[in-house]
């Protein structure tokens, strides 16, 4: 589970991973999905910044290639800068990535996508894996949530499950935090691999959502910032069968 951090010098953890130097022999797996470029970074960049920093195997997975951002004409060129601009975003934190082929602004929500999301986790065999909080009002983020929720089930609940909120109260609805990761430390290496994403115009949403986001959730762990997470823990009893 994710240990609310209290104070800068606060060891915090991550579904019993330790976020401080580990040796290699402890590595372990994370995914980070996110529905489109960015959205890892923004949403839980920090605490990717952590993982990476302590050794760990962390792997963020995009869902779509953001495609139909509104900054482009293009979706073709929207896609190539798009993932150009991920891939230096992974180089900042220090991660693997992965490209799902699901079109931005269409997401589905299907059994062949809860397949291709289940595939990919059993081949990737994570301890933890991170995504969106599935109440959201972006339907990309709702169904990247659902698609991972559904896999964790289907999986039999082989790994720890959290979500991350994105502009809470504009697109993050009803978010009700159950653990705290201070990053403090490496603020300024998530927001470095934040404004990679320069044709989103990062440094505005930052400065309006995200930043008051941190500060707030800083505030609750007693930490100059922090990102939340909401940990799943439903017992398995309840959804055997469905």
């Amino acid at each position: 589970m994710i240990k609310m951090g209290v104070g800068a010098t606060a060891l915090t953890i991550l579904g019993g991973i330790p976020l401080q130097a580990s040796n290699k022999q402890d590595r372990s797996k994370i995914l980070v999905f996110g529905a489109h470029p960015d959205d890892p970074e923004t949403g839980a960049g920090g605490t990717i910044c952590l993982l990476s920093e302590a050794g760990h195997d962390v792997t963020v997975v995009y869902l779509t290639r953001g495609q139909a951002s509104s900054r482009f004409t293009d979706r073709n060129v929207a896609a190539t800068t798009r993932t150009r601009e991920a891939e230096e975003a992974c180089k900042v934190m220090g991660v693997r990535h992965i490209f799902m082929d699901q079109m931005d602004g269409s997401t589905e929500v299907n059994e062949t996508r809860r397949a291709e999301v289940r595939a990919l986790i059993e081949k990737e065999k994570p301890d933890v894996v991170l995504t969106h909080w599935p109440v959201d009002g972006h339907r990309d983020h709702a169904s990247c949530g659902i698609l991972v929720t559904d896999a964790w089930r289907r999986l039999d609940y082989c790994f720890e499950l959290y979500y991350y909120e994105v502009m809470s109260g504009v697109q993050s609805q009803l978010f009700h935090p159950t653990d705290w990761v201070d990053i403090s430390s490496v603020r300024q290496r998530k927001y470095k691999a934040c404004y990679c994403h320069a044709s989103q115009g990062l440094e505005e949403v930052m400065r309006d959502y995200h930043t008051p986001m941190e500060n707030f959730r800083g505030l609750e762990c007693r930490s100059e910032a922090a990102e939340a997470f909401a940990h799943n823990t439903v017992p398995g009893s309840i959804l055997k069968g469905y």
